[in-house]
């Protein structure tokens, strides 16, 4: 029995058990907005503070680090979850922005690039595995797939939100209301029916990308570029403390499930 239970706790995912959020509901939302948002601000913080070269390879790290400790977890964890999601955030940023700004590829190529290459992922996981549900990530695979949509949904969010903001001219505040309408689009087609759950998910899941990066630009970027100008610590503090709110909130509502779960199994 000993022995069975090193090797379930050694394996990357404890069969039938879920490795991501299997409940989506506000606070969700909440801290994936929060998650883009802070990861658009400590992206160009970094790229400000260490310089593009040593800020893109230490993003990568981070970025590496927190998956392969996702990966290796045998159950899902909230604050492991939104650690990968907040480093997936940073990585998917500098991926974006080093392709325009760094080799000088327009926005509108980079978004239609990473669009082609979200189809290529989905498209190739709904083959292999016969669903995009959520509620399926329950094989290292899956997961695999799972956070290969994450990571290119956060560079084409961040692509997307620079292109609307610049190429066409709207303004960061502008893009923001922009996605805000566009992201609200799967949950009136969820709730009249219209929509179903996976494609209303993964829409929505897509669009609060740009929402987040334009917030954050908004927030961080001279008031000659339509910002607010607000210092990088600032925003960065503000867009820290919600991530870590909506997250704890997350965490509590888990544990209290899990308590219930273990009392009802002991009686």
């Amino acid at each position: 029995m000993a022995g069975s239970l090193r090797s379930l706790s050694g394996s990357l995912t404890l069969p039938g058990a879920a490795k991501v959020p299997a409940t989506i509901t506000a606070i969700f939302w909440v801290a994936k907005l929060f998650s883009t948002a802070f990861g658009e601000v400590t992206s160009d913080w970094l790229v400000q503070g260490l310089g593009k070269g040593v800020a893109v390879g230490f993003g990568f790290l981070l970025f590496a680090a927190s998956l392969w400790l996702q990966l290796k977890a045998v159950r899902y964890l909230p604050w492991l979850y939104w650690l990968t999601v907040s480093m997936v955030a940073i990585f998917g940023t500098m991926a974006a922005d080093v392709l325009h700004k760094g080799l000088g590829i327009p926005y509108v190529i980079t978004t239609i690039g990473f669009a082609i290459a979200l189809v290529i992922v989905f498209v190739t996981w709904s083959r292999v595995e016969g669903t995009l549900s959520i509620h399926s990530i329950t094989t290292a695979r899956r997961e695999l797939f799972y956070w290969a949509a994450v990571v290119v949904t956060f560079a084409l969010g961040t692509a997307a939100g620079d292109m609307t903001a610049d190429t066409l001219g709207l303004g960061y505040f502008g893009s923001i209301l922009l996605f805000t309408a566009i992201f609200l689009v799967p949950a009136v087609g969820y709730w009249t029916r219209r929509m179903g759950a996976i494609v209303a998910f993964w829409f929505a899941y897509v669009f609060t990308r740009p929402v987040g990066a334009s917030i954050a630009d908004w927030l961080e970027k001279p008031k000659a570029m339509s910002g607010l100008g607000l210092p990088y610590w600032v925003a960065f503090t503000i867009l820290l403390a919600g991530l870590l709110i909506s997250v704890s909130i997350q965490q509590q509502r888990w544990q209290r499930g899990r308590r219930l779960e273990i009392d009802a199994r002991l009686r």
